[in-house]
C-alpha cells in the first residue's frame, strides 16, 4: 500500500511540474513579450553617428563678466541731460556790489548715486551740448571734463569784460549726471537647485514666471552688467546661458518683421512646388545681439565694447530654457523632466532623475498585464531613446544598460525633446515570469504533495 502511494505521488511529480511549465508559458503568452508585441527597432549606442550626439556642457567655462560692463573715464565726459552746478560771485546769483554775496546752495546726491556732494545754482546741458549763463553766448560743453568747463566759464565772462581776471573764480560741479532709461525683461524663475531637478515647480509658456521692469542707468554705468545687477543678477538656472539685447532702433524693428515675413512667403512658395520640401529653422535676428555666459575653454568671446553698451529704449531679454526637457515613458514613471543647464547628462543619470536606477524594481507598467513587482526580480536591462531629427525626422538610440554601466561611451547624453522609454529583454520578461510562476505555484504543489 505503502510503495503504490509512493509510486503514484512520483508520478504526479513531472506531471505538476508540466503543468507548471505549460501556466508559466501561457501566462507569458497570454500578458504578451513587449519586445514581440511592442517591438522597438533602434541603433546600438556604440554604433550612433557623430551628427546625433547631443553636445557637451560639462567642459563650458564662465565669461570674464568684466566683459559685460564698459570703462569709465578718469574723468566724467559731459553731455546731454547732465546737470551741473554753477557759481559766479556777484553773476550767478547777481548781487549789488555793496552787499555780502549769497552763499551757493549744496546739493546731496541721492542714497544710490556714487557722486560727492555739489555745490551751485542748477543748470542742465541742452540737447544740442551747451549751458546756457547770464550775460553771455551759450557755451559748448559736449565732451568736455568739469575742469574744462570751469575755465570756459571763467575766459567767457573775463572775454565779455563782466569779470576781471583776478575776480573770476566760478565753481562749477556736477549734480546728476545724465542716466538711460533700459527695459529689462526676465523670464529665470528664483528656482533651488533640488527644485529644477524634481520638475515639480517648473512652469511651461513662454512667459511663466516673467518679470519685466525698466531701470534707470546712469552715464557709464549704461552697460549689461549693471542692468542685470539691478534687476536680480547674472541669469538663473531656469533661463538660458546667454543675454540678448534688442536695440530701440525703428530701423532694426523693420528688419526684424521683413525677415520673419520673407521667411514664410519663402516657406510657402517652396512647400506649394514641393510637397516634401523640408522647411529650415528661422534664420537668427541678425539685429539683436547674444552675449554668450558660457564658452568652451581657450575660446575668446566674440564680445565688443559697443555690444555691452545700452542707450535709452534698448531691451535686455534673458529667455527661459522651459523646452529644454525630456521625457519618460514605458517602464520608467511617466512625466516631463528639465535638463541641467551648466552640466552634462547620460542615460543613467536620467532615470536617476526620473526615479529609477539601474538595479531598481520597476513597478508599473510598459508591457504585459502583470507588474515587475510581482515576478522574479530581474530588472530591465535596455532603454531606448526617441530623438528628433530634422525635417520631422527620428532617430531610436538602443541602449544596453548592462554594458552602459560598466562602458561611459555607450551612454549617450540626453538632449532637449528625447523621449526615454525602458523596456523588458523578451528573455528577462520570460525569466521573470517564469521565476515569478515557479516561487509562487510551484513550491505550494510541492510542498501539497
Amino acid at each position: 500500500m505503502n510503495v503504490e502511494t509512493i509510486n503514484q505521488s512520483a508520478k504526479r511529480v513531472p506531471v505538476a511540474a508540466g503543468l507548471l511549465w505549460a501556466m508559466c508559458l501561457g501566462i507569458v503568452m497570454s500578458s504578451g513579450c513587449t519586445s514581440l508585441t511592442s517591438p522597438i527597432s533602434g541603433i546600438p549606442a556604440r554604433r550612433l553617428p557623430p551628427q546625433f550626439f547631443a553636445p557637451p556642457k560639462n567642459n563650458l567655462v564662465p565669461v570674464d563678466i568684466s566683459l559685460l560692463s564698459q570703462e569709465a573715464p578718469r574723468n566724467y565726459i559731459l553731455d546731454s541731460d547732465d546737470v551741473l552746478g554753477v557759481y559766479i560771485e556777484g553773476v550767478l546769483p547777481f548781487n549789488a556790489p555793496d552787499v555780502t554775496p549769497q552763499l551757493p546752495p549744496v546739493h546731496f546726491p541721492d542714497a544710490d548715486s556714487t557722486l560727492p556732494p555739489s555745490i551751485g545754482f542748477p543748470i542742465a546741458v541742452a540737447e544740442d551740448g551747451t549751458i546756457s549763463l547770464p550775460l553771455v553766448e551759450p557755451i559748448d560743453v559736449r565732451g568736455m571734463t568739469i575742469d574744462q568747463v570751469r575755465e570756459l566759464v571763467r575766459q567767457a565772462y573775463i572775454k565779455a569784460e563782466i569779470l576781471k581776471d583776478e575776480k573770476a573764480r566760478p565753481v562749477v560741479t556736477l549734480i546728476k549726471e545724465r542716466t538711460y532709461d533700459v527695459i529689462v525683461v526676465r523670464q529665470d524663475q528664483s528656482l533651488t537647485q533640488n527644485e529644477v531637478n524634481s520638475g515639480s515647480s517648473v512652469q511651461r509658456g513662454s512667459f511663466q514666471g516673467a518679470s519685466g521692469s525698466i531701470v534707470k542707468l546712469p552715464a557709464y554705468q549704461n552697460d549689461v552688467l549693471h542692468a542685470l545687477m539691478q534687476t536680480g543678477g547674472l541669469p538663473g538656472v531656469t533661463a538660458k546661458n546667454e543675454v540678448k539685447i534688442l536695440r530701440a532702433s525703428q530701423e532694426d524693428k523693420m528688419r526684424r518683421m521683413e525677415m520673419v515675413a520673407q521667411h514664410y512667403r519663402e516657406q510657402e512658395r517652396q512647400r506649394q512646388l514641393n510637397p516634401c520640401f523640408c522647411p529650415p529653422q528661422i534664420p537668427e535676428d541678425d539685429t539683436a545681439i547674444r552675449i554668450p555666459l558660457r564658452i568652451p575653454p581657450g575660446a575668446v568671446p566674440n564680445i565688443r565694447p559697443q555690444d555691452v553698451l545700452l542707450k535709452s529704449g534698448d531691451i535686455i531679454y534673458i529667455e527661459s530654457r522651459d523646452r529644454e526637457v525630456f521625457y519618460t515613458g514605458g517602464l520608467l514613471p511617466g512625466g516631463e523632466h528639465p535638463l541641467p543647464r551648466d552640466y552634462d547628462l547620460d542615460v543613467l543619470g536620467a532615470m536617476a532623475i526620473a526615479g529609477t536606477g539601474v538595479s531598481s524594481q520597476v513597478g508599473g507598467g510598459g508591457g504585459g498585464g502583470l507588474s515587475a513587482s510581482s515576478v522574479g526580480g530581474v530588472p530591465p536591462g535596455r532603454l531606448f531613446i526617441l530623438r528628433k531629427t530634422p525635417c520631422e525626422g527620428q532617430v531610436v538610440i538602443e541602449v544596453d544598460l548592462a554594458a552602459a554601466t560598466n562602458d561611459p561611451r555607450q551612454r549617450p547624453l540626453v538632449q532637449a525633446g528625447d523621449i526615454l522609454v525602458l523596456q523588458y529583454k523578451c528573455e528577462e520578461e520570460v525569466l521573470n515570469f517564469g521565476l515569478g510562476t515557479f516561487f509562487t505555484y510551484g513550491i505550494q504543489e510541492l510542498l501539497r504533495n
